[in-house]
Parts: C-alpha cells; sequence; structure tokens
C-alpha cells in the first residue's frame, strides 16, 4: 500500500508542478518513447536473469506490494514450535522427538503451528537441524558454521531479484537517452518543417530522457529497495531458529534458548516475554491434554 501510496504523490507532485509552470501537460503523453524504453529495459533484464529469477523478481514485487513479512503471530508460532520441540527432546529423549522430525507433516506439534507448517523452506530448516542434534556427533560450533553457510546460500539467492532490479535501475537512464536519440534522429529528418513541429518533435525526443530518469530513481530502484527490506524481513525466522538452537546445544533450558531467538526480532515485531510464555505454556497444556488422551485410549484398549 505505501508503495502505490508513494508513487500517486510523486505523479501528482511531479505533473502538477509541470503544469503550474505553465507546460503542456499532453507533451508528456508520448507512448512511443514508453514503448522504447520499457521493452529496452525488459528484453535486456529477460538476457541478463535466468528465467527462475524472472519468475522470482515477480513473485517478489507482489511481496514488496503487500508488504508480506512476518507478523508478531508468526514469530511466536516460531519460537513455540521451538520450545515444544526442545521440551519435547529434553523430557522424553530422541526417539520420541524423531517421528516428529522424519513425518512433519504428520506430526502433532507442528500441526498446532500452522504457519512453519506450511512454511515448506522453514520447516526442512528446522527439522534438518533438530535432526543433526539427534545425531549428536556434531559440535556447536560445527553446527554454526554449517548454518551460517546456509543461510549465506539462502540469503544469495532471496536477493537476487533485488539486485537484478538495481541493475536495470543503473541502465534506465542511459535506454532513456537511446529513446531520445532516437526522437532526435526523427527530428533532424523534419529539419525543414517549421519551428512549432521541429520543437514539438525535440521536445517529444527529450521525454525519453526525462522517463528513463524517473523510472530509474523514482520507481524501479525504490521498489529493489522495498523487495530488500522485505527479503531480509523474511529471513529473519532462520535466524531465530539458529539462534536458539545453538543456545539448546550449549546447554540453555528450552525457555531460555527461545529467549536467545527472541531477541533477534526488531522491536517493531518482537513479542514480549509474556506473549512467549503465554504461546508456549498454552501449547504445553495442549500437548499435555494430548498426552492424557493418549494414555486414557491406551487404557481403554
Amino acid at each position: 500500500m505505501t508503495i502505490i501510496i508513494g508513487l500517486i504523490i510523486a505523479g501528482v507532485s511531479l505533473i502538477g508542478g509541470f503544469a503550474a509552470l505553465g507546460g503542456k501537460v499532453s507533451v508528456l503523453w508520448q507512448p512511443y518513447e514508453v514503448v522504447i524504453i520499457c521493452g529496452v529495459g525488459l528484453g535486456t533484464y529477460v538476457v541478463a536473469n535466468p528465467i527462475k529469477v524472472i519468475k522470482d523478481s515477480i513473485k517478489s514485487v507482489g511481496e514488496a506490494l503487500l508488504n508480506k513479512v512476518p507478523r508478531k503471530r508468526d514469530y511466536l508460532e516460531i519460537l513455540g514450535i521451538l520450545y515444544a520441540l526442545m521440551r519435547e527432546l529434553r523430557a522424553k529423549g530422541r526417539n520420541e522427538v524423531e517421528p516428529h522430525i522424519e513425518d512433519p507433516a504428520n506430526s502433532e506439534i507442528f500441526r498446532r503451528f500452522p504457519a512453519v507448517a506450511k512454511h515448506n523452506a522453514l520447516r526442512t530448516f528446522v527439522c534438518d537441524y533438530f535432526r543433526l542434534i539427534i545425531v549428536g556427533n556434531a559440535r556447536p560450533h560445527e553446527i554454526e558454521a554449517l548454518m551460517d553457510e546456509e543461510l549465506s546460500t539462502i540469503a544469495r539467492d532471496k536477493m537476487k531479484p533485488y539486485l537484478a532490479l538495481s541493475v536495470l535501475a543503473e541502465a534506465l537512464p542511459a535506454i532513456g537517452i537511446v529513446a531520445a536519440v532516437l526522437g532526435v534522429i526523427k527530428a533532424m529528418g523534419a529539419i525543414d518543417q517549421s519551428p512549432q513541429i521541429l520543437g514539438s518533435l525535440i521536445g517529444a525526443a527529450l521525454v525519453g530522457t526525462f522517463l528513463g530518469i524517473f523510472l530509474s530513481y523514482a520507481l524501479v530502484t525504490p521498489l529493489a529497495n522495498n523487495i530488500k527490506g522485505v527479503r531480509e524481513s523474511r529471513m529473519r525466522p532462520y535466524i531465530i531458529v539458529k539462534q536458539s538452537l545453538l543456545a539448546f546445544m550449549n546447554g540453555a533450558a528450552p525457555q531460555i534458548a527461545i529467549e536467545h531467538g527472541r531477541k533477534t526480532i526488531n522491536a517493531a515485531s518482537r513479542p514480549s516475554i509474556d506473549e512467549v510464555e503465554n504461546e508456549t505454556m498454552s501449547n504445553g497444556a495442549a500437548a499435555l491434554a494430548d498426552n492424557v488422551q493418549e494414555l486414557n485410549q491406551k487404557g481403554a484398549a
């Protein structure tokens, strides 16, 4: 929403200011200049990037427009599932936890936290490192190094649309100059026309330069920066998992371990200690009810 509001403010200010200066707004309407600049920009974008990045760029624009970043509820579920798994591992041992890790789709713990269960990449990340903890042969600093390498790889993949759009933004002013040169060539072909016609053609040619600069600095660059911010926010859950698991591997109790993860959340979205405690306690109560029901079923059998 903020992107659309910003574009409206920029567009109204631009056209309104130009009209207030006495300029003819109709001169700015040069559809073929737009075709040249946008067409060449899109073509070079396709040349420079594989189809996977192009598809991810479309997806990233949608994420930026809708501001699809993790909310407080998402963070609470991440901390909740980490607490539940760590508590199970400490209280019941590896054999009891392993089924949850090996088959998260049918795990009662994962079902209680749908935000994590539906996030395939994050769910896999959690399961992979709990599996390494269950194996028990890896030391904390080795796990940390492995996590850092994987997070670096994930970040590179997620930032490809931002980098690709940044390169396009840098190229757009030059593409605008190309469109302007084509317009000047057209104007030179009408050098024998009246000054009024010639001036109109030259003005139309200069619109190409204007459009290239405007699209670069007022549209594509801000959009790319917004995509970067959204993608960085979507990386935060992985950092939470990393810090919580490392603290747990170094001997911290589950409640203390998730506090290490909670502290990595930005202040605006960070749940309070009481909110985290309520989340973990409520799900702990649910787990206790499940266990009682299971015992009752066994007794009835």
